[in-house]
């Protein structure tokens, strides 16, 4: 890393020496062998005329060359577009939305191969960083509620954060690196001196297998993926004694799951996280780990409810979207759409406001249902969403997978007399459906709009 001697994170990098980087397949590589593998990359950059400001596209999952790619590219001050495998079928979409010039893809062996465009960056936001001299980092959004936006930040100013020292943990890299959360595991991991392990897949016996053969300490993840490796009884067949923090975050926590988790893991702290990958992530502290309950920190952050909605302005915000009109208003201030219940210092997130359900002008939120749902037997999982109706405006539809088969209309009146005891009568569901389908995308994230 010779040639970006002057920045910080090369010194910070070296430094570490020998201490391990990545954990990849049952292969360790050291800080010094990521390092090197970055300056190789540097100098292949170089060589395929990559100047600092074009855009390129870094495809695939935690693979070493990758990660060290991404490093480089950032070094040489590139616009980075991060693609997941497991967004392979758009990536042909987002490329054009980030112009890039060229991509390099990235097989489950850490082999590559690379695909020119001959692009040049032309949107005013990238020829902002370009003019600048910053590296960039475009995300796109899941697209759960619509189109991916692509966000476009300055990769320099999310790293600010890690200069400070923090405690090094042996990390799961679970969240997709073309997802905020991904990104700030990885430099959260190697800033601080920690190792990455990755995992065969992300199903909960791979996950919890990994967590056994390399005794990781922390575990970043989403509820939904935690209530599959407690419903997998995966913790039971495994040795899972090394994990000391539990981070969750992307969508509402389910009470029960929460319980579920606290009494599964009663000697690791969890903790809520909180992010967007137009403002980064924010600071968070769980009131405890049996509470959904946190306090959103300062430092880098503001932010202030109305009317129940979160709002955030952040000092690492975006630049902007390519593919769509500024969120922010003339202040900077940008509204997350985030539901929120205010205790003190503390705060609950309940969900988007978009996804409240108008029964006859009485305001439902979906998570509210689904916590009640999931507390009832045999219900592996569920979601809750709306379903127009001419008389109300609309009704509550909840789409259920069962854990074991029951008969449906035994089921059905079993799930409103639940109900019955628990909500008013407009949140009781009025169509059920079972279903054997996933109620998550890719990023184990509910999906309401696999239920349209």
């Amino acid at each position: 890393m010779d040639a970006m001697a002057g920045h910080w994170l090369p010194r910070r990098l070296r430094g570490w020496g020998s201490r391990p980087a990545l954990l990849w397949r049952n292969e360790i590589w050291s800080y010094d062998r990521l390092c090197d593998a970055t300056d190789i990359w540097l100098s292949e950059l170089t060589r395929r005329g990559s100047a600092p400001g074009s855009s390129i596209a870094i495809c695939g999952d935690y693979s070493p060359n990758l990660c060290a790619l991404t490093l480089a590219a950032l070094l040489n001050r590139n616009i980075v577009t991060p693609l997941a495998t497991a967004t392979a079928g758009r990536w042909d979409q987002m490329i054009e939305v980030a112009e890039v010039g060229f991509a390099i893809k990235f097989d489950g062996d850490d082999a590559c191969w690379s695909a020119a465009s001959g692009r040049t960056v032309s949107h005013p936001l990238l020829r902002q960083l370009v003019h600048q001299g910053a590296p960039g980092l475009i995300l796109f959004s899941s697209g759960s509620t619509g189109d991916s936006k692509a966000s476009v930040l300055d990769f320099d100013k999310l790293l600010a954060k890690f200069q400070d020292a923090r405690p090094a943990y042996r990390t799961l890299s679970f969240l997709l690196l073309d997802h905020i959360g991904g990104i700030n595991t990885l430099f959260h991991v190697l800033c601080h001196g920690g190792t990455l392990v990755t995992a065969e897949d992300r199903s909960p016996c791979s996950v919890c297998t990994a967590i056994e053969t390399h005794r990781v300490q922390l575990l970043p993840t989403t509820p939904t993926f935690l209530r599959m490796l407690l419903i997998a009884e995966a913790p039971k067949q495994h040795d899972l004694s090394s994990l000391e923090i539990i981070t969750y975050g992307t969508e509402p926590m389910p009470a029960s799951t929460l319980a579920a988790v606290r009494e599964a893991f009663p000697t690791v702290r969890l903790k809520q996280t909180y992010g967007l990958s137009e403002l980064g992530i924010l600071a968070t502290q769980s009131r405890s780990s049996d509470s959904p309950w946190l306090k959103l920190g300062g430092g880098m952050f503001e932010h202030r409810v109305v009317d129940g909605v979160l709002w955030l302005r952040s000092q690492t915000a975006m630049l902007g979207y390519l593919n769509a009109p500024s969120p922010f208003d003339m202040d900077g201030w940008f509204n997350t759409q985030d539901l929120v219940e205010v205790d003190g210092e503390y705060m609950r997130i309940l969900g988007r406001k978009s996804e409240l359900i108008n029964v006859g002008g009485e305001k439902v939120h979906p998570t509210e249902i689904e916590n009640v749902l999931l507390e009832l037997e045999n219900v592996k999982d569920v979601t809750v969403r709306g379903k127009p109706n001419p008389i109300t405006g609309e009704v509550v539809v909840a789409r259920i997978t069962p854990t074991r088969t029951e008969n449906p209309e035994l089921f059905r009146r079993r799930i409103r007399k639940f109900c019955q005891a628990r909500l008013e009568r407009y949140k009781i569901p009025a169509v059920i459906e079972f279903v054997e389908a996933d109620h998550h995308g890719v990023r184990f994230k509910k999906s309401r709009n696999a239920t349209a």
